[in-house]
């Protein structure tokens, strides 16, 4: 490709709405360009990385057993009100009706869909697995739409299905598929961790999330300075925390109550009593909502812990979680600031590393009082939960190595359906019995557009892009420092040719520009390398300029096809 014919509109500012790097250096290289909230057109430079995206993707997804079909953008909203999810999905889910006033939905992800393509289709044991994804377009109604490609409204996503005809082989492509995805992200050249994960509005009973590891992600994750162990917050573990206070020095609590005229917070107790936060219990109280009502919660947890939301909607199966006030909590029956798990009229959830625990210190359920020495082996029906949030320096809970928080990107989830999806779809085979079952099911998804602004946050500098060799729009800049010097001109020219006949990715920048605004375009744009054509042609120099470094490298003639095959063959 000749630069001078090239449609790429670079530009020095940055977007006015843009905070991140990959927003506003594919905008300024021209690879994007924002045609609404949320939406981008891809010129040619960005067309042609999400293509090599696409392609790695497909790729390996093809070699892994699994077959590529393409899936209606438009779906029946009948199809989601079958499996539940038309009105839980929320606002984000794009609902519209025909002429005709039939409904349908723009589809955020195509589970349904897929279900219904195979139910009736097949229909014995002896057809199983079966593996179908799709490279498409979606569309998903963003509330904030920010970030450029990473959080869009509509997206190019690559989403997988599985149909088993047991758990055992639901598990055995769950973890193909975490091979699969890891070959997949290694060879786009990221850094990246497959965590475990909440499963989300997807549904299922285990999921894993891809994370490449960069300082502007969006989600905070775990990960072991020791072991392979890594999690987003959501769903991070750890080893149980031991107590601060051993032998003599552990407190022995008489059980009554205290007078603790208005103690309020965990740090006054602490104060009050001369004891850590460890033996004390919190209670940190919400409102849960649900399909038909709303109802107030209370979560109990260590005084030393925080509460970590999505664990604790997750205990109590809600659809959301809301902030209580003094005043609802006092309307209720409940004393703010001194709420105990000392009866079980109400309805609480208590962290799992308080199972059995005695010899704390929790609220009274009176004002200005607190008991001492409670014991949670006294409580009948107690509801246990994993509920808090892993903090840096916790235990892994595999090997005991030191936890560290570090923040990513997701790229990419997979998830242990079962029948989630076809049960209620009523999605059947016919076992080794002739008896009919729902389908066994697994769900993959990769975010494609997604990867395309991924890769430049994880690769760039104050520069511009520095773009991985697989995902490089083209390899080899060649620059001509004067278009009007005929000797540097026609070597640039015979050059570019004979790669470009080779199938090389190579791209000649002939405009008639200066030579500071060419390699500024370099840099901005991001190609691997640049060839600089220049005074040196003269002396049998031409220099190299690595990306990445900006090290330059004077090259003799006679050694530039070597040099030239070792970088791009």
């Amino acid at each position: 490709m000749r630069f001078s014919k090239l449609f790429v509109p670079t530009s020095k500012e940055d977007p006015k709405d843009a905070v991140l790097p990959s927003h506003k250096y594919l905008i300024r290289g021209g690879f994007i360009a924002q045609v609404g909230s949320g939406l981008y057109n891809f010129l040619p430079l960005g067309k042609k990385v999400l293509d090599k995206v696409r392609n790695i993707v497909k790729e390996e997804l093809d070699k892994a057993g699994c077959e590529e079909v393409s899936l209606s953008f438009v779906t029946p909203a009948s199809l989601w009100k079958e499996s539940g999810r038309y009105e839980k999905y929320g606002k984000e889910l794009l609902r519209f009706k025909d002429r005709k006033d039939n409904e349908f939905v723009l589809g955020p992800t195509h589970e349904e869909m897929m279900v219904d393509l195979v139910r009736g289709r097949v229909k014995s044991y002896k057809q199983l697995p079966l593996h179908l994804y799709q490279i498409n377009w979606k569309f998903r109604d963003e509330v904030r739409p920010r970030f450029g490609l990473l959080r869009g409204r509509e997206f190019l996503m690559e989403d997988g299905y599985s149909f088993h005809s047991s758990y055992e082989d639901m598990e055995r492509e769950y973890d193909n598929m975490e091979k699969t995805y890891s070959k997949i992200f290694s060879k786009m050249g990221l850094e990246f961790r497959a965590v475990e994960a909440d499963s989300g509005a997807i549904g299922g009973s285990k999921s894993k999330e891809f994370m490449v590891l960069t300082k502007n992600g969006e989600d905070e994750i775990v990960i072991c300075k020791n072991c392979d162990y890594a999690a987003n917050i959501e769903a991070a573990k750890r080893e149980k925390v031991p107590p601060p206070l051993k032998g003599d020095e552990a407190p022995v609590m008489s059980r009554d109550f205290f007078h603790t005229p208005n103690i309020k917070t965990i740090e006054e107790l602490t104060e009050f009593f001369k004891l850590p936060s460890y033996y004390f219990v919190k209670a940190v109280a919400k409102k849960a909502v649900y399909e038909d009502r709303e109802e107030i919660v209370i979560f109990f947890i260590r005084g030393s812990d925080t509460l970590q939301e999505t664990k604790a909607l997750n205990a109590c199966k809600a659809l959301d979680l809301k902030d209580v006030s003094e005043e609802e909590l006092e309307k209720n029956g409940f004393v703010p600031y001194f709420i105990g798990p000392l009866n079980e009229k109400f309805n609480f959830f208590i962290d799992e590393e308080l199972r059995d625990e005695d010899n704390l210190i929790c609220g009274g359920n009176k004002k200005d009082y607190h008991y001492v020495g409670f014991d949670f082996k006294t409580l009948k029906n107690p509801k246990y939960a994993d509920l808090v949030e892993v903090k840096e320096g916790d235990r892994c809970p595999k090997c005991r190595g030191e936890l560290l928080k570090t923040r990513g990107i997701e790229v990419g989830h997979i998830f242990q359906l079962g029948d989630r999806y076809s049960k209620p779809l009523n999605a059947t085979f016919l076992d080794e019995n002739g008896k009919a079952k729902p389908f066994i099911m697994g769900t993959y998804g990769i975010g494609v557009s997604r990867l395309v602004a991924v890769i430049v946050e994880q690769h760039h500098d104050d520069r511009g892009c520095i773009w991985t060799k697989s995902t490089a729009p083209y390899l080899l800049d060649i620059i001509v420092s004067d278009v009007k010097n005929k000797e540097q001109f026609e070597f640039a020219e015979n050059l570019y040719n004979k790669l470009k006949n080779e199938n090389k990715e190579v791209i000649i920048d002939d405009r008639k520009e200066r030579f500071g605004f060419k390699m500024k375009d370099f840099e901005l744009i991001g190609f691997p390398y640049a060839l600089i054509v220049g005074k040196s042609l003269k002396e049998g120099k031409v220099q190299l300029v690595y990306r990445e470094t900006l090290k330059k490298e004077d090259i003799l003639i006679d050694e530039l096809e070597d040099k030239l095959r070792e970088i791009l063959f």
